[in-house]
């Protein structure tokens, strides 16, 4: 969905804050500019995306926060380090900051049942706790996973016609069976901030966060009101740049309704590391890996992924809402933050902040020898596979093996890495009799998602 993408936006706009480099160290300060600024270029234009913004700070330095490309393609208005973009769910960070506000403040308990503050929502047989709703083991029905939210993407629906649209239907699973990364639980914990703060999601994040801590580019990022620097968002089909869809910003609300700009993103982080969000009990929930009952281990905490990238401890999350695409990533033993925004879905925030970290730090890239399969030994992986939420597509086309329409290198032992995204890599568990996959493992950074095999090659 683009107009074809021209070489200006694979033109490094030098709008830019980065601080002078020290004395000592100045040649390999600007090689890693320079290394940062190609990781970029090179990635806007394998994506065709408009416009990204970078933000690195590393040991307490400011080490770069840069526009590359636009925020605005039809006029023409660079993105800079100032640009504000639609940051999708790095939004749950803030709703968990928040509940973790209110628990220090007396108000809220995480192990409180939900039916304290929704006592008419039909848990059924169910015990729901409010942590349940931070870490996604809840079993609610995600709403973004439901056909028929699509079809209302565009209203302004109330809270009571979204709570209704994802209580009606049965629960995925029992709660604390298993973790499933989901939207409601969100929702509803943006409705608990409201009911025990007495104040609108919006005004508490303003008046608890973003005004104290100096985030004046931070918003809940409606579409009426007029937001200096907001970047436009877009999609690519079949190579060409088009705008994207317009939603509704009242039905993100908690779970993804939030704009800000990558020196807001890490003003944030450094503030909550710092202890000036949420104290240390809050912090630690936050970025601990949580357990289920039966005392699994996922790779969530409340509202952050935790894992690990090439032995470096990892806290981060990813967002994605029409048009936008970003990445917030934090390495407490490195103090490093890398945040990564971006105007097109197309584009790949993610592997990119990971190249930036891996650049920063001096750690060398995946490096995967690939091995060669025939197009036959392929097609025992192709399939539909359930992973809880929406289906997907495994298939082979032209000699490659594509996982939702991404190139993938086969690298032994029934294993593929993307031929861009090298951090994450599948794994095909194939039954040992007919040779076919039955299941798919997905590894990165520490975090693991596991679907079953549900139907034969789209």
């Amino acid at each position: 969905m683009q107009i074809r993408t021209t070489p200006a936006l694979a033109f490094l706009t030098t709008v830019a804050s980065i601080l002078a480099p020290a004395a000592a160290g100045a040649d390999d300060r600007g090689a890693l500019l320079e290394r940062i600024d190609g990781l970029v270029s090179e990635s806007m234009e394998a994506t065709q995306t408009p416009g990204i913004s970078v933000a690195v700070q590393h040991r307490g330095e400011l080490v770069l926060a840069r526009g590359y490309g636009l925020a605005d393609v039809e006029n023409r208005v660079p993105a800079t380090e100032h640009t504000v973009y639609r940051i999708g769910s790095v939004t749950k960070q803030f709703t968990a900051a928040a509940v973790m506000k209110l628990v220090e403040d007396g108000k809220v308990a995480l192990d409180d049942p939900m039916t304290k503050y929704f006592p008419d929502y039909p848990v059924g047989p169910f015990h729901i706790t409010v942590g349940q709703l931070l870490d996604h083991t809840s079993g609610i029905k995600g709403y973004t996973e439901m056909p028929g939210f699509w079809e209302k993407g565009r209203l302004d629906l109330s809270h009571e016609q979204m709570i209704e649209l994802f209580s009606t239907v049965p629960y995925e699973f029992e709660p604390g069976d298993r973790y499933q990364y989901n939207n409601s639980g969100y929702y509803l914990a943006g409705l608990l901030v409201e009911k025990a703060s007495g104040k609108s999601y919006a005004e508490y994040l303003e008046e608890t966060f973003f005004r104290p801590l100096g985030m004046r580019e931070s918003h809940y990022l409606y579409n009426d009101p007029i937001v200096p620097n907001r970047a436009e968002g877009y999609r690519v089909e079949d190579g060409v740049l088009l705008n994207d869809q317009p939603l509704s910003m009242h039905l993100p609300f908690a779970a993804g309704a939030l704009g800000s700009s990558v020196l807001d993103l890490v003003r944030w982080m450094v503030a909550l590391g710092a202890g000036d969000v949420v104290g240390p009990d809050g912090l630690e929930a936050m970025t601990t890996r949580r357990r289920l009952p039966r005392g699994e281990e996922i790779g969530y905490g409340l509202g952050l992924f935790v894992g690990e990238m090439a032995g470096h401890r990892l806290i981060e999350h990813a967002g994605g809402i029409n048009g936008f695409l970003s990445q917030l990533a934090w390495y407490p033993d490195d103090d490093l933050i890398v945040a990564v925004l971006a105007n097109s879905g197309s584009a790949e925030p993610g592997p990119l902040q990971a190249r930036i970290a891996r650049a920063v730090l001096g750690v060398a890239e995946p490096d995967h020898a690939p091995v060669a399969l025939e197009e036959d030994e392929l097609k025992r992986y192709a399939g539909i596979y359930d992973f809880g939420r929406n289906p997907l597509p495994v298939a082979v086309k032209d000699g490659k093996l594509l996982i939702a329409g991404r190139e993938t290198v086969p690298i032994g032992e029934h294993r593929f890495a993307g031929t861009r995204d090298k951090e994450q890599i599948a794994i095909f568990e194939v039954d040992s009799e007919t040779g076919v996959a039955t299941h798919l493992r997905l590894e990165r950074w520490g975090q693991v998602q596991r679907g079953k095999r549900a139907g034969a090659e789209p």
